[in-house]
């Protein structure tokens, strides 16, 4: 049985978050919140806490056997993008994208 916990309008970009995300996609629920909780990114902290709700979800149902949890799927697809502007030189002015993203992630029992 799958469980599923999703994370949207995060402020961080879906890039930056996508190479922590490879690193613990397929690993199990133990050796994933370890790694997370020592890697120094910040999209690190914002993953360990979505972690911590879908094994909090999967609490709730009284089938699943906590420690068999593994990660199964987890992406990041891209949220709203707010637009900024930075003056330069010359009276021109650059765009500033600031990214969003929403986070999913769905675990499944071995």
């Amino acid at each position: 049985m799958e469980i599923r916990a999703a994370a949207r309008f995060v402020r961080i970009s879906p890039r930056k978050v996508r190479l922590i995300m490879d690193q613990i996609r397929g690993k199990k629920i133990e050796n994933a919140l370890n790694m997370l909780s020592f890697a120094p990114q910040r999209g690190a902290g914002i993953l360990l806490k979505l972690i911590n709700s879908a094994v909090a979800n999967a609490e709730q149902n009284s089938e699943i056997d906590v420690d068999t949890l593994y990660i199964k799927r987890i992406y990041a697809d891209a949220g709203p993008t707010l637009k900024r502007f930075r003056p330069r030189a010359l009276g021109r002015a650059t765009n500033i994208r600031k990214r969003s993203s929403h986070l999913t992630v769905i675990l499944d029992e071995m």
